[in-house]
């Protein structure tokens, strides 16, 4: 479908800002259900953006227009535009292996291939460069770089020919994020990265987390309130498929705009 340009005249957008992500009237149907209801947003580059809402409001399927991925299942509708780094990423010019190299996703549970620790890392190198002639010095300086990233190479150094499944939960989970890493992403979607973790590896991620902040622009979706609070820079709150309220974190915590988000942090419902 022929879809017309931003005009940040009428958007109200600050051209003063650098932003990663934009959507203007982006709706979204599976089948004859619409998740997404004419959403538009600004979303900065280089600051961590956290998307809360109750379960079923639209936050993952949101987080999944950003890299195309919602395209996998059947019957997907989708109309509007999302600007992905100044470029609409539904133009005919656009390959989605191009945009999922520079929009990286982590899931909910880690899932790392039933392979070495250091072929994991190497693994979307080969996916989407499979032209590029690496020697072995430059994998292994690859591999180093992203598992002292996600500080898990004092670990793990020793045992890199070891399957990665055999790693603990929240080392899997910090893997997963490093093996996004050698491809160079600017934008990272991470769909509820901490909910198979115990306290303390939340914790650890979380930290994780924030220390990729300036260097990468983080969209995280995220059930705990506490940890939205905690690592976002800015928040979206989705109800049904809308956006509801989006801004500053700690204006929509502790004075929120809108009555329905008042009531879902003070968990009134949701």
């Amino acid at each position: 479908m022929q879809r017309e340009p931003v005009n940040h005249e009428t958007t109200g957008v600050d051209e003063s800002v650098d932003y990663a992500i934009q959507t203007r009237d982006l709706s979204l149907w599976y089948g004859d259900f619409q998740a997404l209801d004419n959403i538009s947003l600004d979303i900065k580059k280089g600051i961590i953006t956290g998307l809360i809402g109750p379960s079923g409001c639209g936050k993952t399927t949101l987080l999944r227009c950003f890299n195309r991925i919602n395209e996998r299942y059947g019957n997907v509708t989708t109309t509007g535009e999302i600007e992905i780094l100044e470029k609409n990423i539904y133009d005919s010019d656009v390959s989605t292996g191009q945009l999922r190299r520079r929009v990286g996703m982590v899931f909910q549970r880690p899932n790392p291939l039933p392979i070495s620790i250091y072929e994991n890392i190497l693994f979307g190198i080969r996916v989407h460069s499979p032209a590029r002639e690496l020697s072995r010095k430059q994998k292994d300086e690859l591999v180093e770089s992203a598992l002292r990233e996600v500080k898990l190479w004092d670990t793990v150094k020793d045992n890199l020919k070891q399957r990665a499944t055999h790693l603990t939960l929240e080392q899997q989970q910090k893997l997963c994020i490093a093996r996004l890493l050698p491809l160079k992403p600017e934008i990272i979607l991470m769909d509820e990265p901490c909910s198979a973790l115990d306290a303390e590896g939340v914790e650890r991620i979380e930290s994780l987390i924030e220390g990729m902040r300036g260097d990468y622009t983080i969209v995280i979706v995220t059930h705990n309130m506490a940890q939205a609070r905690r690592t976002s820079d800015e928040c979206i709150f989705m109800l049904l498929g809308k956006i509801i309220e989006f801004g500053e974190t700690s204006e929509i915590f502790f004075n929120p705009r809108e009555e329905q988000t008042e009531m879902y942090i003070q968990g009134r419902y949701g």
